[in-house]
């Protein structure tokens, strides 16, 4: 049965899972109409890292436009009419997207494809006898789901409050203003004659008296919506930690995990897709509260009033940037590892990407990226966060790569294609270890700035061990040194802290490296 039949009886989170691929990039209207014909083409064929590729896409992004062309042109009759402009529409749309990036079409169809096939089968297998397991699945995507809602709406409440308080406080700021010009009037009175003096005075006593006893009371208002608004603050980021524990601390780990293990023949460990969607909502509702936090404190520097309050906001505004820190500093990640068997003067790739770059908008100053080989006892030594020094292990060609944004799948990354171990400086083993027992390395480290330079991240994330060889019949026992080693390690989750050039704010790092 053809895909798309079966992604049209998705059910529940699936069936949104799978809406959601679609957009302006790739309307879903295409995917209906042009269905057997894309589940035709042979996609996985092209090389998205090799641009000599690229005149391939072309030829399949033309043939996309004329199958378009050629089903509006096909179409009669009242609704038919309407049809025949919606899809001559998409076909004009889809080649002014791609005409000059064809890859980016192929990268898309490849992602919506793959992505179909995989809820399918998910939901294939949920009544088969793996489906307890699914359930649990989807059960634990069900919750994390219900819990990024819980803080949508904290967060919406929190904003609507803060909204209020400045309105409170403005109002507040008026009458006091109206306070002071009563006092000069009185202050004025003593120029005049007693008999005006004792005219007026009473008058404008009771007024002085009457505002401030107003203001005393609202004051007191003010502070406690503050210290109110300042607890559901902390209600948020003490859920917003939780969430991002359960995203970062276990399935993204898992999926790092598989990722490994899919080194040793493993099943696949899946897109990045979910992960991404759910670090995207991370991190716009982390600084959605860091902007109310940053607000909150600006309406109390405005007006100024005794009590908890500002230590309770630096605490908060310490805490938001801990949890921004950590999320961006543990979604720079390894998307495509590097061989786990290096021969050196051979080419070889891989791809690092930032999960939340697009949502932070990272890529409008697009950083750079660098990967350097390091031993495992440098390895060890920056997992620990000892100082060392930056010398490398040995010389990588082409290891500098700029972050690219991929507006059709909304990720930022780096593909670094066509590096080459040029040479690798060893340990001194004294015979006590082959060559094919050493382990390496690959570091890939960059720096982010976010919000107009208000945060800056240093940022580093390790590859799998890597064992590095120099002739082919050195390759059998490298790669049961790495299989040994994907089978058998621990997932170990590192913080690697570094002082960050910014003023303003200090992150730390993180990687995640089986024992090396």
């Amino acid at each position: 049965m053809a895909v798309w039949i079966q992604a049209q009886q998705l059910q529940g989170d699936a069936l949104h899972q799978m809406q959601s691929l679609y957009g302006q990039h790739f309307p879903i209207e295409v995917r209906h109409y042009l269905s057997q014909w894309l589940e035709g083409q042979l996609w996985d064929v092209i090389d998205l890292e090799n641009p000599q590729e690229e005149f391939k896409a072309k030829r399949l992004l033309d043939s996309l436009i004329q199958e378009l062309q050629n089903k509006a042109e096909h179409q009669v009759g009242e609704d038919g009419f309407l049809l025949k402009i919606k899809l001559g529409h998409y076909a004009s749309q889809l080649k002014s997207t791609y005409d000059r990036c064809p890859l980016e079409l192929v990268r898309c169809i490849k992602h919506i494809l793959y992505t179909e096939q995989r809820l399918v089968r998910e939901a294939s297998n949920s009544s088969s006898p793996v489906g307890g397991m699914m359930d649990s699945m989807s059960q634990k995507y069900q919750q994390i789901n219900q819990a990024f809602e819980e803080l949508r709406l904290l967060t919406q409440d929190t904003e609507n409050d803060l909204r209020k308080l400045q309105h409170n406080q403005e109002y507040f700021i008026i009458q006091y203003q109206e306070s002071l010009r009563i006092q000069a009037q009185l202050t004025s009175l003593t120029t005049l004659p007693p008999a005006d003096r004792q005219l007026r005075e009473p008058t404008l006593l009771s007024k002085r008296a009457t505002v401030e006893a107003w203001l005393t009371r609202e004051a007191n208002t003010l502070q406690k919506y503050r210290l109110d608004l300042a607890e559901k603050h902390q209600k948020s980021l003490q859920l917003l930690r939780k969430q991002q524990t359960i995203i970062l601390d276990d399935e993204l780990i898992h999926w790092k995990r598989r990722q490994q293990l899919a080194g040793n023949g493993g099943p696949p460990e899946g897109g990045l897709d979910i992960l991404q969607s759910w670090c995207e909502k991370l991190a716009e509702t982390i600084w959605q509260n860091r902007q109310q936090i940053r607000r909150a404190e600006h309406l109390r520097q405005q007006l100024p009033i005794p009590g908890p309050i500002e230590e309770l906001l630096n605490d908060l505004n310490s805490t938001i940037t801990d949890i921004i820190s950590a999320l961006v500093t543990s979604t720079f990640i390894i998307e495509k590892q590097p061989p786990q068997v290096l021969k050196t003067q051979t080419k070889f790739a891989a791809t690092v990407r930032l999960l939340v770059g697009g949502k932070l908008n990272v890529h409008m100053n697009p950083p750079q990226v660098k990967a350097t080989i390091i031993s495992e006892q440098q390895a060890k030594a920056l997992l620990k966060n000892e100082n060392t020094r930056n010398d490398s292990s040995g010389e990588i060609l082409n290891n500098n790569c700029v972050m690219e944004y991929h507006q059709a799948t909304g990720t930022l990354s780096a593909n670094f294609r066509n590096m080459s171990l040029k040479r690798i400086k060893r340990s001194d083993r004294r015979g006590a270890e082959s060559v094919t027992e050493e382990k390496f390395t690959i570091l890939f480290e960059s720096q982010f700035s976010v919000g107009g330079n208000e945060l800056v991240f240093q940022v580093k994330t390790l590859s799998l061990p890597v064992v590095v060889i120099v002739h082919g019949s050195q390759d059998n026992n490298a790669t049961a040194t790495v299989l040994w080693d994907n089978a058998f390690a621990e997932p170990v989750r590192c913080h690697v802290g570094h002082n960050l050039t910014s003023a303003l704010e200090t992150s730390c790092c993180r990687g995640v490296i089986s024992s090396l």
